[in-house]
């Protein structure tokens, strides 16, 4: 058997990992449900001592680029310092205070780690922080801000934790570790984007419901830049387009430098060779029902040694929803990274 058949054999083998509710298992009720706002109030008083600890950290991450976080210590809160600390990333048009991250840091908190919930540009609320839009080629600036952490903090072991494009964030930055200098003990990346013209696609072709969702949210976050930046700014032609395709065009070539949509897309994908160069032990974690993230995209990844990824067949787009408080997310992503 080759070593392809054997990886294929070894992610199919985890397969049933992730079982929900059978009312549950459809891939968009797993995707939705857990976001919905009326959820939001009970995360919230669950996650009380997190939000309570929590300290802004605007973090310098070179060339005048500043991201903004929320780092919650343990010993802040009277506790034993924490020899470990994990940052965690968002997905695209979230922030550091959606309820996944919120919950999970609430988890990680409680079991001895620090816990830094990082804003990728534009995003929560630093649109005024730097001058130049966000867009998904900006590594180096997450780069940077993950050196800036582990130069504030070089007693605690680095961790990162990302969602989504957040996870392609955060692979990445494992991918440049070495030539950064950042010494990283765990990624571990949730249903990140792998190709993103795939995924472009699965958002224009799929259920409306996503495609709506994302372009109510950017064109929300594109006010609020235009708003902090009024001299720079005018979206007005780019606020009347309807589709996610026109809109990623007309901003990545007329703010962002590239020649085309297509050259934009290729520049964050983490297909072919990207991830050849990781080093810390990496975990993917990605359903094959993702609405959004086609999972056959997975083997065309570089099998660094030390990165292993589980394939669950269900588990939608980040969602791994059970129907209670419990979090089969939470458990492997925490197992993951080992005591802190």
């Amino acid at each position: 058997m080759g070593i392809e058949a054997e990886l294929n054999r070894a992610d199919a083998a985890e397969s049933e990992a992730f079982s929900p509710p059978r009312w549950l298992a459809n891939p968009h009720l797993q995707s939705i449900v857990p976001s919905l706002p009326m959820l939001r109030p009970a995360v919230l008083r669950r996650c009380r001592a997190l939000l309570e600890a929590s300290r802004p950290r605007t973090l310098d991450c070179g060339e005048g680029v500043r991201l903004l976080g929320q780092h919650a210590s343990r010993e802040s809160m009277g506790l034993p310092a924490a020899r470990r600390i994990v940052l965690l990333l968002h997905g695209w048009e979230g922030s550091a205070d959606a309820m996944y991250v919120l919950a999970l840091g609430q988890q990680l908190l409680e079991r001895g780690f620090d816990v830094l919930r990082l804003n990728l540009r534009d995003h929560g609320d630093s649109h005024a922080l730097n001058p130049e839009l966000f867009h998904s080629c900006r590594i180096q600036e997450v780069v940077g801000a993950v050196s800036r952490i582990q130069q504030l903090h070089p007693d605690q072991g680095l961790n990162l934790v990302g969602f989504s494009l957040g996870g392609n964030f955060f692979l990445r930055v494992g991918a440049r570790a070495g030539e950064a200098g950042l010494e990283l003990e765990r990624i571990v990346a949730v249903c990140p984007v792998l190709d993103p013209e795939h995924t472009l696609r699965r958002l224009e072709t799929g259920l409306a419901l996503y495609r709506s969702y994302f372009v109510l949210k950017w064109r929300r976050s594109l006010r609020r830049k235009q708003q902090a930046w009024p001299d720079r700014y005018d979206f007005s032609e780019i606020l009347r387009l309807d589709t996610l395709t026109e809109m990623t065009e007309h901003l990545v070539c007329r703010y962002g430098g590239f020649p085309t949509l297509q050259a934009y897309l290729q520049g964050y994908a983490i297909t072919g060779g990207a991830l050849a160069q990781l080093a810390a032990r990496t975990r993917i974690i990605a359903s094959d029902d993702d609405p959004i993230i086609p999972a056959e995209d997975l083997s065309r990844l570089a099998r660094a040694a030390a990165l292993t990824i589980t394939r669950t067949r269900y588990g939608g787009h980040c969602g791994y929803y059970s129907g209670g408080e419990e979090s089969w997310l939470a458990r492997e992503i925490i197992e993951t990274l080992g005591p802190a």
